[in-house]
């Protein structure tokens, strides 16, 4: 079993601003850090909230409790995997046994992305398979990369609610950004108990938190600065009929007459305003042209990850017993028990118990 107190180290470790040596230059500045290239973070952070920020190697990953109980939970699978793997080696060095470990890691968590986030928001009323042998000789198959498109669809900040059902109490959002105390607090079992149980807001315009607000507003610079083509040019690029009116992309009379004061025509309809306005699919969370893109980085961008090519796919790349732990991997729910010592009742779930198909098949 992995260690039910084990976490990332410190990056501040001694109660003030100053970052442990060992991570000063080597790790990104921490998210929300703008216009900074290197620690210490901004003289306004609270102490103890820059006490709690973990030294990792991905600046979103103090962002919130949510996004560092993800990182810890699969730090202790890394470790429990690598322990495993040197007893069932002696011989081989420290630098085989983490290399395998990381291996192992990347397939079973693209495994957890497709068959049980990927089968959350799409409509259809049959569970997908991460069988990456429909990948091998696909005519979309191509190295993968992250496009500023990729990076832009992503922020669903509408589905954060205004404050968090914790353990502890309620914690307004503006209050659970860039502090891991919550999470330290009362572990990574309640942590993830609490995230499952928590309802989410619906994806879409007007339904931001004010205190997520000015993200929102990076997002649509940083769309301006990529020069990204216009959202009715991206509904073509995937499939979907241009806009021609303001009601083809949303049937609330208020986003309506907001797009219309802002932009004056469908055409005109920035790409990151255009996805979160559209109404909503039928059973899924995502409006119509998120959706498409979310369902091509599932396949071309997951499945064809060099990890899943058809001649490293195998038990001699990942060993017979980390073949089996992937292949027997679904669910973060299958990871978490593994690693706290007595997990708790509640099923680590994305899709509410008492959700059903509103449309038949």
């Amino acid at each position: 079993m992995g260690s039910s107190s084990e976490y990332p180290l410190f990056l501040y470790p001694n109660g003030n601003n100053i970052a442990d040596p060992q991570f000063a230059t080597a790790l990104d500045p921490t998210l929300f850090v703008h216009g900074q290239t290197a620690h210490p973070p901004a003289p306004d952070w609270p102490q103890a909230k820059l006490n709690t920020i973990f030294a990792v190697g991905g600046d979103r990953v103090n962002s919130t409790p949510f996004t560092a109980m993800m990182n810890t939970l699969f730090l202790r699978e890394h470790n429990r995997v690598a322990g495993e793997l040197e007893a069932q080696n002696p011989a081989w060095d420290d630098e085989r046994v983490f290399q395998t470990a990381r291996n192992i890691m990347i397939p079973l968590f693209i495994k957890i992305v497709v068959e049980h986030y990927i089968n959350h928001i799409t409509p259809l009323p049959f569970s997908l398979r991460a069988d990456p042998s429909v990948a091998w000789t696909a005519g979309w198959n191509r190295p993968n990369w992250i496009t500023a498109e990729f990076s832009l669809l992503y922020r669903w900040h509408s589905l954060m609610p205004d404050s968090i059902d914790w353990p502890s109490g309620q914690i307004p959002i503006g209050d659970f950004t860039l502090d891991n105390a919550p999470l330290l607090n009362v572990g990574l079992d309640a942590a993830f108990s609490a995230a499952s149980r928590q309802p989410a807001g619906e994806l879409g315009a007007f339904n931001t938190a004010d205190a997520l607000l000015p993200i929102e507003i990076y997002a649509v610079a940083q769309a301006r600065f990529n020069r990204l083509d216009t959202y009715n040019r991206y509904r073509q690029a995937f499939g979907m009929a241009p806009a021609t009116r303001f009601a083809d992309i949303s049937s609330d009379p208020d986003v309506v007459a907001l797009l219309t004061q802002l932009y004056g025509a469908p055409d005109n309809v920035e790409f990151y305003p255009g996805l979160f306005a559209e109404d909503r699919m039928p059973d899924s969370p995502l409006p119509g042209l998120l959706l498409r893109m979310v369902a091509a980085d599932a396949f071309s961008q997951a499945l064809t990850n060099p990890l899943l090519s058809e001649h490293v796919f195998n038990a001699n790349t990942f060993t017979p017993w980390g073949f089996d732990l992937i292949n027997s991997t679904s669910k973060l729910g299958d990871i978490l028990a593994r690693n706290v010592p007595a997990p708790g009742t509640t099923a680590i779930e994305m899709t509410q118990a008492n959700w059903h198909y509103a449309t038949g098949p």
